[in-house]
């Protein structure tokens, strides 16, 4: 039967070595689930591999070994793969413990090797029954075509079919089915009213009765982000004296129909509130959950005492990566139009009493800021600055700027020209290098080496990133090393399932946020004394969470 065939001999030997070095250390610590996916993804790849490579030989009519030659080279081969296996088993609990020992994190239970195997073969058996029934439709589809075109041709156009119908069955019916279901369940959740998130009863809140946004239409981030932050009390609290209570507002999905509309009435709620009366307008784009990351949004109001107004518009209530997928446009449409809206009205105040106006967005926020405007529409009046965190690999500004670094900078933290526009920091540099004046108008990128979201390469597929040579960043392990295809996947896998502790990964920390806020928005009168004195104050409210 043509469902029950031997399996290649190559490729149980090249999938089995993918397997090995599917072992091997990434940028995040691994569950032994998420190992066991890699591993099975790896092993296929390596068995499709060494199957075409054996079909190929035949094919070509090479000469094949002998029979007994044949026998003692597989065997040779067999036992050095199954010591290779063996080996990389044994070190890979202790090179998991070292990227955790890295980044602070407790030890965890050894990889499971029995788990990872029976993950990876039950991944593998999925995928070779999917394989070997594309290769029985194609044929089925080619021999009936054959009675009216020639075999080469029936063979095309058998595989075009055979393609076209698992397509359109992947595609038309098991994705749309998922995403509809994702769409539901995440509308709900962006519906839902926690108990511990009232609604605003002052006037100057986005969300009170006064206000032109209703409570309910804000969605579950814009009430979370509206209902959280510091308060007038506890800035002024801080600082010693009576500081004003920071404006912030936020534009829900459903408060009005188009990008254009919500970015109208972001706009007339600014006015409303008096939030062009402020020193410093921040502009922000949020995930694609509409979600604000409070790390970057509470330390800025301190840094500037409260005299500060926030906005920002949701465009979806999917995760990142989903709304990357199906909604790329939209995230852009938004972000356009209220960037428009706003610096629009901001170019006609006066220059001297207006806000200092600035760009904020993390993840699929910074991706969607970055595409929010042009600099040829803005260099007659610029804006002060933007402050980018995370950027996704796909980041056409944050490519460019990376492959353009000075030689002698990694592409883990490049220096571009001689700093004066751009700039980079992480964990233990910020944006005080190079040491050279920072220009009127500033773009500043933090990121972390152990990121993911930033330094996934879909290249790494077939060659090593530029981020693997040289020096290491300080939160990646030294033993990391690329194989073909397999790193892809590994980085994949930590991109979309990993996690890493707060100031590792994609997981910025306050601390940090603190110091690029300083430096791009020159807040005055901070003592170094003061800045630990705000930097402790986030990490014990860190513990707490």
């Amino acid at each position: 039967m043509r469902w029950v065939r031997p399996l290649s001999i190559v490729g149980i030997l090249l999938g089995t070595l993918f397997f090995a070095f599917s072992l091997t250390p990434s940028l995040l610590p691994r569950p032994f689930a998420v190992q066991g996916v890699i591993s099975g993804l790896s092993v296929t790849a390596g068995y499709a591999l060494g199957a075409i490579a054996q079909w190929l030989w035949y094919y070509l009519e090479l000469p094949a070994p002998r029979v007994r030659v044949a026998r003692i080279m597989w065997i040779i081969s067999a036992v050095v793969c199954a010591l290779v296996v063996v080996f990389f088993m044994w070190r890979a609990s202790e090179w998991q413990g070292s990227i955790r020992a890295l980044m602070g994190m407790e030890e965890s239970v050894a990889v499971q090797p029995l788990g990872v195997a029976v993950v990876a073969f039950l991944v593998f058996a999925l995928l070779l029954t999917l394989a070997r029934l594309f290769r029985g439709t194609f044929r089925f589809l080619s021999e009936k075509l054959q009675v009216i075109v020639p075999r080469r041709i029936s063979n095309v156009f058998g595989v075009l079919a055979a393609l076209g119908l698992f397509w359109a069955v992947i595609d038309g019916v098991i994705f749309t089915l998922a995403l509809r279901a994702a769409d539901s369940s995440y509308q709900q959740i962006d519906a839902l009213i926690e108990d511990d998130h009232e609604r605003p009863t002052d006037p100057e809140k986005a969300g009170s009765p006064q206000s032109l946004v209703d409570w309910q239409d804000l969605g579950r981030q814009g009430r979370s982000f509206i209902s959280s932050g510091p308060t007038a009390a506890q800035i002024s609290a801080f600082h010693g004296s009576e500081k004003p209570e920071p404006i912030r507002v936020y534009i829900g999905l459903n408060a009005a129909e188009t990008p254009e509309q919500r970015a109208r009435l972001a706009l007339e709620e600014l006015k409303r509130v008096n939030a062009f009366e402020r020193s410093i307008l921040l502009l922000v784009t949020p995930t694609g959950t509409g979600w604000v990351d409070p790390a970057a949004a509470d330390p800025v109001e301190y840094l500037h005492r409260g005299d500060i107004a926030t906005v920002t518009a949701q465009y979806s209530y999917l995760p990142s990566p989903l709304s990357l997928w199906v909604e790329e446009d939209y995230g852009v449409e938004t972000a356009r139009a209220l960037f428009e809206e706003i610096y629009g009205y901001w170019t006609e105040l006066d220059a001297d009493s207006r806000p200092d106006l600035f760009l904020h967005g993390l993840s699929l926020g910074a991706l969607n800021s970055d595409r929010s405007f042009d600099f040829y529409d803005i260099i007659h009046d610029p804006f002060q600055g933007a402050l980018w965190s995370g950027p996704p690999f796909r980041s056409e500004t944050w490519q460019r700027i990376t492959e353009r670094r000075t030689p002698d900078s990694p592409a883990w933290l490049p220096v571009f020209r001689d700093g004066h526009v751009v700039r980079f920091m992480n964990q233990e540099q910020g944006f005080d290098k190079p040491d050279e004046p920072w220009g009127p108008f500033r773009i500043g990128y933090l990121q972390y080496a152990s990121d993911p979201v930033t330094f996934f390469e879909p290249e790494s597929f077939y060659r090593e990133p530029a981020w693997m040579s040289g020096p290491r960043g300080p939160d990646v392990a030294p033993v990391l090393r690329w194989y073909p295809i397999v790193t892809m996947l590994q980085l994949a896998a930590d991109m979309a399932a990993g996690s890493a502790p707060i100031g590792y990964g994609h997981n910025y920390a306050a601390e940090h946020y603190i110091d690029a806020w300083l430096k791009l928005t020159e807040p005055q009168d901070w003592s170094e004394e003061d800045i630990d004195r705000l930097k402790d104050k986030f990490r014990s409210q860190q513990g707490k969470d």
